[in-house]
């Protein structure tokens, strides 16, 4: 049975040759039944061989009742003997499966777990772009880490509770054949002190809801001060942020003591109720003794199965908190898997040509084919928005809607709170599907990007822009992450990004390990890194957004004559200022007010434009400032 690693095959694309699944999302509860339902013989096997776990605990006290009986009291060793080699016979076969017990339900746990992570990787994938307008980055990254856990843990407890509700089943075959009075006595223990901590569950729920909610929006937080860690010392902002953070922290810390203490309080409540009703059974078998009625071989065994039930009790008891974790869990696990991207594709896709001018209507750029062209705008998100519509990409200028971070709301107020953030996630879903059927208004020679497939615009148009990331792994996984390149294309790629100080850097040249987002780089370096990268794609349209905004004059230099070198003959796109680059232009674009204001050569726009002039001046002045201020 090949399940670990997890064969989930959620969100897989058709091309892996596998039939994809979805999950079910209409509800929490459905969705776990569907979680569940992906691991049914790892559950099965798990509850029948946790039922062989408890046969020194289902069979024991009947067996010992018996050696008392026909054993101690009736003077017959031969009998007392027996009764103990099958005790002794059970307790073995108990230990043997309570091993095979523990790793089936560690194996069902880790499948849950590994497969939760593996669906949010499959999801990110599938959306892409698309996910961070629809979701929290927190909440992604609290859907592989927390919340798969508590996946997990359900799976383990189901299957312990359904071994504990065989061997439940069994006792009370065993006790109601002995005695009627005590057989429903001890019985109904269970189901009756369950019954009366129920109602303290939902008060958890609720304050569990606001601990993952708080944690959640603790990771968010904490994933945009990594992200912006050196913008944030640049203008002096860690302490203002540290400052919010550490607050945040401390309601995550104030949160999970009120449900620790809640939940603290439902378990003291268990152990109280078993405790009386273990004086309770005493009490009255005791009388029945007195009276004849059970022998004291049956009253120990009926003592030893009324401890036995504190052991159902209290995984009834765990199962109920777990399953109450869970839903919370999967109620926000339902809010990122039932996102659908918004693209449609055409029943038959147009094929994108290979060449042709790429022409966008809504601003009236045109990237000539072949041409070196760069786009010159005073407004930065001008330039960024041009280039995701070349690249067929939807705007960045929607937030997912979430919570509102020191926010209290309970009840009826909660409620509406998830039901208008539901209705916003709806509402901005719409809008891009909205956008990605209709025609994307940029064409490749005569082709609407809107009418060919997305892979294919994929691989013939690619960007590069500033929140490009470096991954974790080696320099050639990094550079190369298909693997495409000969030694002598990697390093030619390197050269061109001016990047071979981070290769002679890196212990193990192009085996030399980079840290997650490439914090042991300098900004100038994983910004190099990342041009390499995109260079490797060989694009046969290269749209690159602000390439070394992080790099000195002189690298900046190196970089814009080495990329027009080798890019040429190439469609290429650069959005920029700098004069450093200008001077390599075959044409250049200005971005007025969201249309193209200019066109034409770098020098004949300086000696005709004001407009360009002084903004090519600025941005000379700006550079050379900055160059000071670093000497």
């Amino acid at each position: 049975m090949r399940d670990f690693p997890p064969t989930f095959t959620t969100f897989l694309p058709e091309a892996d040759g596998e039939v994809a699944t979805h999950p079910d999302t209409r509800s929490p509860g459905v969705f776990l039944r569907w979680h569940l339902g992906q691991q049914p013989g790892v559950i099965a096997a798990a509850t029948c061989v946790g039922f062989l776990w408890q046969l020194p605990l289902t069979l024991g006290p009947w067996l010992v009742g018996k050696a008392v009986d026909e054993g101690i009291l009736a003077g017959s060793s031969s009998d007392l003997l027996r009764w103990a080699g099958l005790l002794g016979l059970v307790t073995v076969v108990g230990a043997v499966f309570g091993i095979a017990m523990h790793t089936l339900v560690v194996r069902s746990w880790l499948i849950a777990l590994y497969g939760t992570i593996q669906m949010v990787a499959r999801k990110s994938v599938q959306m892409g772009h698309v996910l961070t307008r629809r979701t929290p980055t927190g909440e992604a990254l609290s859907v592989a880490s927390s919340d798969s856990d508590e996946f997990g843990a359900l799976t383990e407890i189901t299957a312990r509770a359904g071994s504990q509700l065989v061997a439940y089943l069994v006792v009370a075959a065993i006790v109601l054949n002995t005695s009627l009075a005590m057989g429903v006595l001890v019985l109904v223990a269970a189901p009756v002190i369950v019954g009366a901590a129920l109602p303290l569950l939902r008060p958890l729920h609720r304050l569990q809801e606001v601990e993952r909610s708080r944690s959640s929006e603790l990771t968010s937080m904490a994933t945009d001060i990594v992200a912006g860690l050196r913008v944030l010392r640049g203008i002096g902002g860690e302490q203002t942020f540290g400052r919010n953070y550490s607050e945040q922290s401390q309601r995550t810390r104030r949160a999970g003591i009120s449900a620790g203490l809640w939940q603290a309080a439902i378990e003291a409540t268990g152990v109280l109720l078993s405790g009386g009703f273990l004086v309770l059974l005493m009490w009255a078998g005791t009388r029945r003794v007195l009276t004849g009625e059970l022998s004291v071989g049956q009253l120990i065994s009926f003592l030893g199965y009324g401890l036995f039930m504190l052991g159902p009790i209290q995984t009834f008891f765990e199962f109920a908190q777990k399953l109450t974790r869970a839903l919370v869990s999967a109620r926000k696990a339902i809010v990122l898997f039932e996102q659908a991207p918004p693209w449609r594709e055409q029943t038959v896709p147009v094929p994108l040509p290979l060449g042709g001018d790429l022409v966008d209507e809504v601003t009236g750029f045109v990237a000539a084919s072949g041409l070196l062209t760069i786009v010159v705008s005073d407004v930065p998100e001008a330039t960024a928005a041009l280039a995701d519509r070349l690249g067929r990409y939807l705007p960045a200028d929607v937030e997912p809607p979430a919570e509102e971070p020191g926010r209290e709301l309970k009840g009826r107020a909660a409620r509406l709170a998830r039901a208008e953030r539901s209705a916003e996630r709806a509402r901005i879903a719409a809008a891009d599907e909205l956008l990605g059927r209709r025609e994307w208004g940029v064409r490749l020679g005569d082709v609407d990007l809107g009418a060919a497939s997305l892979a294919d615009v994929r691989h013939r148009i690619v960007v590069s822009d500033t929140a490009s990331q470096v991954f974790a792994g080696t320099l050639q996984d990094a550079i190369d992450p298909l693997g495409r390149l000969t030694r002598e294309e990697a390093e030619e790629t390197i050269r061109v990004a001016d990047a071979e100080d981070v290769y002679d850097s890196l212990p193990g040249g192009w085996q030399g390990v980079l840290d997650e987002r490439g914090r042991g780089l300098s900004g100038g370096q994983r910004q190099r890194v990342v041009l390499a990268r995109v260079l490797a794609a060989d694009a046969g349209i290269l749209v690159l957004v602000e390439p070394t905004s992080a790099v000195d004059a002189h690298t900046e230099a190196r970089i814009a004559e080495r990329v027009a070198s080798h890019r040429r003959g190439r469609t290429t796109v650069v959005a920029t200022v700098s004069p450093l680059w200008l001077h390599h232009a075959d044409r250049v674009a200005l971005l007025e007010g969201g249309r193209v204001a200019a066109g034409g050569g770098h020098d004949e726009l300086l000696e005709s434009n004001a407009a360009y002039r002084r903004l090519v001046a600025r941005a000379f002045d700006d550079a050379q400032e900055t160059e000071g201020s670093r000497a």
